[in-house]
């Protein structure tokens, strides 16, 4: 059997663990943990970056930050994890859906003005595949209307929006360093800081309501209690398991592209024949290889495609049911406008194995069997 994913690992994971064990230290922000903040800030240019517990914590931090509460609204696609939306239903808010792209299964940038209300606060974006959804477009609208943006990014770490890094254009962006993320910590995720006015009140929410990151840094003799906040700091050995790939990101990615690439020659005729449709990716972006997905006919042949691949012995998977589908969807979100591409769209699309280690012999055998299933 050919796995969907296989969780990353480079060989140094064991050995960084064993290190942060010896020197007593597994609880948050040790050594690893400040590697991994301080590369993700290299990379993006973010003012500051702090790992989390998950993406989910990144974002829920991130409504924190925006100060998201009860009769706000937030604008995203309904083409997404339900944790994009849960953080901000947990602050009572109330989340707007608008359509996606059919071509990058993005938000329509050209569809946000038209839901934007007195109350809405904040847009989330989501870079889905870690492709850059239109993102001048968006902060446009931010600034003339005075809205946050929260980048969700989950997928988007090492891709970039015109030469831009996603996760690093909006006011925060969440990271996500799940398993079957390009760069993983089991579960884990960041959150990408903009301006440093934020940063005090970050690391306090972060830190349970407390000073505690100033006096790690000898900043008062003390830590106190400042303000509401929870524990969304990663063990260490998370960390240190991650830091084992970041510092292998560029050959990761590259392996990953090397596989993306082979997808992309070798299926093409089935494109052109008019059998499946390829992912499109805009001039404007780079992507990171996160997912290979293909879309079919419709929900039927999509079924009969992934029970063909199983049966070979191949794992093929859809992905997300769009939210305002869902019973919470229906309770705490509403759909603006009209669901032209998000339900359709989501029902064709199934995505193909693609992970770090992917050997180019099995990317020959699933492309035949794809083959093999159109004859």
């Amino acid at each position: 059997m050919i796995n969907f994913n296989v969780p990353p690992f480079t060989g140094r994971e064991q050995e960084y663990i064993k290190q942060a064990i010896d020197v007593r230290k597994i609880c948050g922000d040790g050594q690893f943990t400040a590697r991994c903040n301080e590369w993700i800030e290299e990379k993006t240019g973010c003012k500051k970056a702090l790992l989390t517990t998950s993406c989910t914590h990144a974002t829920e931090l991130s409504a924190l930050l925006a100060d998201i509460g009860p009769g706000d609204e937030v604008i995203m696609p309904s083409y997404t994890f339900c944790s994009t939306a849960d953080a901000f239903v947990l602050r009572g808010a109330t989340v707007v859906f608008v359509d996606i792209r059919p071509d990058t299964m993005n938000m329509d940038e050209t569809l946000i003005e038209d839901a934007i209300t007195t109350k809405t606060k904040a847009i989330v974006p989501v870079h889905y595949a870690g492709v850059g959804c239109e993102m001048d477009t968006i902060m446009d609208i931010a600034r003339r209307y005075d809205l946050t943006v929260i980048e969700d990014a989950a997928q988007g770490i090492m891709a970039t929006y015109k030469d831009k890094p996603l996760g690093a254009i909006g006011d925060f962006g969440c990271y996500s360093f799940h398993e079957t993320k390009n760069f993983s910590m089991g579960e884990g995720g960041a959150i990408l800081i903009k301006d440093e006015k934020y940063i005090e009140k970050a690391e306090i929410f972060r830190e349970k309501g407390t000073d505690r990151s100033k006096y790690y840094r000898g900043q008062v003799d003390k830590y106190r209690w400042q303000d509401y906040g929870s524990s969304y700091l990663p063990s260490e050995l998370n960390a240190a398991y991650l830091w084992a790939q970041l510092e292998l990101a560029d050959s990761i990615t590259a392996d990953r592209m090397k596989s993306w690439n082979a997808y992309r020659s070798r299926l093409k005729h089935l494109s052109d024949e008019g059998k499946i449709e390829l992912q499109s990716i805009p001039e404007y972006c780079k992507h990171n290889a996160h997912m290979f997905y293909i879309k079919l006919k419709d929900i039927k042949e999509r079924t009969k495609f992934i029970e063909y691949m199983k049966a070979n012995e191949i794992m093929t998977v859809f992905h997300y049911v769009p939210l305002h589908s869902a019973p919470a969807g229906e309770k705490y979100c509403r759909f603006h406008g009209e669901d032209k591409y998000t339900t359709r769209e989501s029902e064709r699309l199934v995505r193909l194995p693609l992970y770090y280690g992917l050997l180019e012999d099995q990317v020959d055998h699933i492309c035949e069997t794809v083959e093999n299933f159109f004859k």
